[in-house]
């Protein structure tokens, strides 16, 4: 039995699982860890076959900052690693859930107009999933979600908890 915590990874903070179609392939495994070879190396990304998925989990300490939503050029460079590859297999529509670790919404984000930590979630959620459009990932095929500090991967109570907790899951449900 394959419990949530594996699913996402101690260390994932973008994790892609779910069906590519009626059952993943060997072949589009392969094509994954052959498209994102370099970031596998450096160890920001891990892809992982399940019965019938592929998850793909990004570092969590390369996608958003604390009370930050846009991603550094880092992370950018990793998503568009994985668009291409996403782009012609899609067949499902993909939902992408963003989520924060549990610190308050700070004065300088307030300032900003974000005013809950679900606020946040959604915006994480929405810049992946903008970023995935500008790569050529279909845009009807795709929509954000923000839960907030719900579902932590990790305790909120270290730095390197609350950067797991950091983290956008996108997720392809399978072919009915």
């Amino acid at each position: 039995m394959i419990t949530r915590r594996q699913m996402i990874g101690s260390t994932g903070a973008l994790s892609l699982s779910g069906l590519l179609a009626a059952c993943v392939t060997q072949s589009t495994y392969d094509q994954l860890n052959q498209q994102l070879s370099g970031e596998i190396a450096r160890g920001q990304v891990h892809i992982t076959r399940l019965q019938g998925a592929i998850k793909v989990a990004v570092d969590s300490q390369l996608l958003f900052p604390s009370g930050g939503w846009q991603m550094p050029p880092a992370a950018a460079q990793t998503i568009a690693e994985m668009a291409p590859v996403l782009a012609p297999m899609q067949t499902a529509h993909i939902v992408i859930i963003g989520y924060t670790d549990n610190v308050p919404i700070g004065p300088e984000l307030r300032q900003q107009g974000v005013t809950s930590i679900e606020q946040l979630s959604l915006m994480r959620a929405q810049t992946v999933m903008q970023y995935l459009i500008s790569q050529g990932v279909n845009s009807n095929l795709l929509t954000a979600q923000g839960m907030g500090d719900s579902d932590p991967i990790a305790p909120n109570d270290t730095a390197q908890g609350r950067a797991q907790n950091r983290r956008v899951e996108l997720t392809l449900p399978g072919q009915g």
